[in-house]
């Protein structure tokens, strides 16, 4: 493993699909603190679809972002001390150069792994939340239709959904194995891959009696399919379009939107970040289910920092069950 400082750069904007040979590896020597700042040794960094959109904007040869729990080594900063876990947004390399300001203080309870706080206790944990107790306000008995169900969110909304009493939880997924994990494992009530048949069709065999929520994670044909299965007054929360990221034009949309106004449905769109002030109330909610066994982190974990260009391309693929983290040190 390298054992001095090493970072990805990303050295060109794709068109399409990204690929290994739009980043590139950089390294150097370690930094040290200066006042008000501490080392932080980066221990696991979240890799995530968003991420597409970020490689239109991110600024070429420097260094990007991304939600990262490390440890601290050294702190010239009186708010924070050797040996503190936090989390932070300088991700995609090996250490980072932070301030108390820029952090939050990660403290485990017994029981939850750190590699949780960037899963179902982290940004992906609580996009699930927001989007099933704040926007679809889901209500006992209803059913639920999640897209993109095996991956991290999908996973986490699934999971969350059980908690909130819902009464049939349905999802979709890119393979076979996927779909068989949600139903045996997961505590999906239907699921079904996408790619075999008319999405509309697998719905409707999936929730018979029409959707109340729909998590969309996927966009597209995935949209216009639960639009098409919402029953009146029906919720929809738009968390991602994974299936629209990598396309150079923009796809169109669906076709039945006037079905909204039919059947009194609402659909809203939020971003996660608008949300951090729940994080407390997503904690409570969720740790006792995590420190009982009622819950599981549900993690692709890839061993190694230089394997991150590797994770990040792989969720954009569906190589991953649950949220892809890459461990880059051991805690």
């Amino acid at each position: 493993m390298h054992k001095g400082f090493r970072a990805v750069h990303q050295i060109s904007r794709p068109s399409g699909a990204p690929a290994a040979s739009d980043f590139a590896f950089v390294d150097g020597p370690i930094p040290a603190p200066g006042p008000g700042q501490a080392l932080v040794e980066n221990l696991y960094l979240s890799v995530d679809p968003y991420m597409r959109g970020s490689m239109d904007e991110w600024t070429l040869n420097g260094p990007l972002e991304g939600r990262t729990i490390g440890r601290v080594l050294e702190s010239c900063d009186p708010g924070l001390s050797v040996g503190q876990f936090v989390f932070h947004r300088k991700g995609w390399c090996t250490h980072a150069l932070v301030a108390s300001a820029e952090v939050r203080l990660v403290s485990p309870p017994p029981g939850v792994p750190l590699s949780a706080y960037l899963g179902i206790l982290g940004g992906t944990g609580l996009s699930a939340y927001v989007a099933l107790v704040k926007i679809a306000r889901l209500k006992a008995g209803e059913t639920v239709f999640i897209s993109a169900a095996a991956g991290g969110v999908g996973t986490a909304a699934g999971r969350i959904a059980r908690l909130l009493g819902a009464g049939r939880v349905v999802g979709s997924a890119g393979s076979t194995a996927k779909v068989e994990h949600l139903i045996k494992n997961l505590g999906f009530d239907a699921a079904f891959d996408y790619h075999q048949g008319p999405l509309s069709e697998s719905l409707a065999k999936a929730a018979p009696g029409g959707v109340d929520v729909y998590v969309d994670n996927v966009g597209g044909a995935h949209l216009e399919a639960a639009i098409g299965a919402m029953r009146e007054r029906g919720r929809i929360a738009w968390v991602g379009a994974v299936a629209q990221y990598n396309d150079v034009q923009s796809p169109p949309g669906p076709s039945n939107l006037f079905e909204i106004v039919h059947k009194s449905l609402r659909l809203e769109g939020f971003l996660v970040r608008d949300h951090g002030n729940l994080q407390g109330e997503l904690e409570d909610f969720l740790v006792p289910h995590i420190q009982a066994g009622r819950v599981g982190l549900d993690e692709t974990i890839v061993e190694g920092f230089d394997r991150v260009v590797d994770a990040f391309l792989g969720v954009l693929t569906g190589k991953n069950v649950g949220k892809m983290i890459v461990r880059a040190a051991q805690e």
